[in-house]
């Protein structure tokens, strides 16, 4: 630390300091300037966070690109004649950008509008609510909240391989960032990420490999769900190596690159040109001087809060993956929402609300409530509505009919316990089913619903019309016929 970031120790007194600009921080300083109160953002590189600069975005902006690629690849299915096709990944690559710089403007404006204060340096607590920012001139700012935020999110954990840290790997931040299409891409990790980059660059024209310790890809997920994505990956010419532990990489992403798995107690090695990392989460507390500040960790290194998203220091909160919050933007905005109404002395808790998300594959797959695995763990009886998304009537015009819906209802009564969805649009229609969940409205009234023809939350009306199997807590199994 310079001296003259030293000399700097007036306070200024903000009603609200935020330290670490996501979505949810965001929204939390534009509600609270709307209000008048006097708010300062420190982020250290992006407006608005990962959200819509390094991650969900334009994350969603490449994986639209693959899927026009992929079009193209079908063209004839359609009735179009095609000479061939080329992906410059410098275009697709460039029409990202033009997305992330034109909400970065709308972002800034907003900050303009509210009169919340964005700064952009580096925060550390150097005592109660109070934060020193190193400026990118080398100058220093000190504030002080009467609250403070925390929402600092996530990085990609690169683990304790040997020989990964050496071999400079993507990240889901780098690999949005490539202008060639890689020849040969090894993803290490089968969750979100590594799958839906997986898919994408593939389509792109990218040989890929994929492994992961587990023996299914998206563990966590129900049978049904992890064998429809095998199937997909497969189909589409991925390789996969799953129930291999990485005994070390060497080599050079971008250049050539080899792994070394273990798998069925043998070694296997695969060989590429890049390598993307995507092996989970490590939360972004080293270097925050939380210790100045009486804010505790937990043994997994996240900010320790409670059920209000409280830290263990007073007049301190924490929103967002960093507080162990699920690891979506929409929890992260929802966070937001539990500090604010606390702050307005209001009783909000974090507990008992949905988690839906959607994996951004194509097609995709969404999901709400309860799943059949949490279901059985937790001895809760339900019945089972499955139909395949042949059965939705617009999926066969966009000749889209991969993948299924299914919907757990209870026994002995009409409530909706859980959606998932596997198909084209399934975060629409979750979107649905989860709004009727929210209104607490009896699977009926879809089941009953006059909705626009032909359209894909339509499919719920056969969903939902289906024959149901009962599935007891004791994981006996029953047909209940079609009503």
């Amino acid at each position: 630390m310079s001296t003259q970031v030293l000399k700097n120790t007036q306070s200024e007194e903000f009603d609200l300091v935020i330290l670490g600009g996501g979505t949810g921080s965001t929204v939390a300083a534009w509600t609270f300037a709307g209000r008048g109160q006097r708010v300062a953002v420190i982020e250290r590189k992006y407006v608005g966070g990962s959200c819509p600069n390094i991650a969900c975005l334009p994350s969603k902006n490449i994986i639209h690109s693959a899927k026009v690629a992929s079009y193209f690849r079908r063209s004839e299915e359609f009735g179009i004649a095609r000479e061939g096709f080329r992906v410059a990944m410098s275009g697709v690559r460039d029409r990202k950008r033009k997305m992330v710089s034109a909400i970065n403007d709308v972002y800034l404006d907003n900050y303009r509008n509210t009169g919340a204060e964005f700064i952009l340096g580096t925060g550390r607590f150097v005592g109660a609510r109070t934060v020193d920012v190193a400026l990118p001139d080398g100058n220093s700012r000190r504030l002080r909240g009467t609250n403070v935020i925390i929402s600092t999110g996530t990085r990609a954990a690169l683990g304790a391989i040997p020989g990964l840290a050496d071999a400079q790997p993507l990240t889901h931040v780098e690999v949005l960032e490539l202008d060639e299409v890689p020849e040969h891409l090894l993803v290490i990790g089968g969750g979100y990420v590594g799958i839906e980059l997986s898919q994408a660059m593939r389509r792109f024209g990218s040989r890929v490999s994929v492994t992961d310790r587990n023996n299914r890809l998206m563990s966590r997920e129900d049978a049904d769900v992890c064998e429809a994505l095998l199937s997909l990956l497969e189909d589409e010419g991925i390789e996969l190596v799953l129930g291999a532990a990485i005994k070390r990489v060497s080599g050079k992403s971008g250049d050539s690159v080899s792994i070394v798995v273990e798998q069925n107690g043998a070694e296997k090695v695969l060989e590429g040109s890049h390598v993307l990392v995507a092996a989970g989460r490590t939360p972004n507390t080293e270097g925050l001087g939380l210790e100045l500040a009486g804010v505790e960790l937990t043994e997994n290194g996240f900010i320790k809060v409670n059920d209000r998203l409280q830290t263990t220091a007073s007049g301190v909160w924490a929103i967002g993956e960093v507080a162990g919050s699920p690891q979506f933007t929409h929890i992260s905005v929802d966070d937001f929402r539990v500090v604010r109404d606390n702050l307005d002395g209001l009783h909000h808790v974090t507990t008992g609300r949905h988690v839906p998300y959607c994996l951004f594959t194509d097609p995709e797959l969404a999901h709400v409530g309860l799943s059949e695995n949490e279901a059985k763990a937790r001895g809760i009886a339900y019945r089972l509505f499955k139909v395949p998304m042949d059965a939705v009537l617009r999926a066969r015009t966009l000749s889209e009919t991969r993948g299924f819906l299914k919907v757990l209802v209870e026994v002995g009564g009409d409530r909706i316990l859980g959606f998932t969805a596997f198909g084209i649009g399934a975060a629409e229609i979750m979107s649905a089913v989860q709004i009727a969940m929210i209104a607490g409205l009896p699977y009926t009234a879809l089941r009953d619903a006059i909705l626009t023809h032909p359209t894909l939350v339509e499919g719920l009306i056969p969903l939902f019309s289906s024959a149901a199997s009962v599935h007891e807590a004791g994981d006996a199994v029953r047909q209940h016929p079609a009503i």
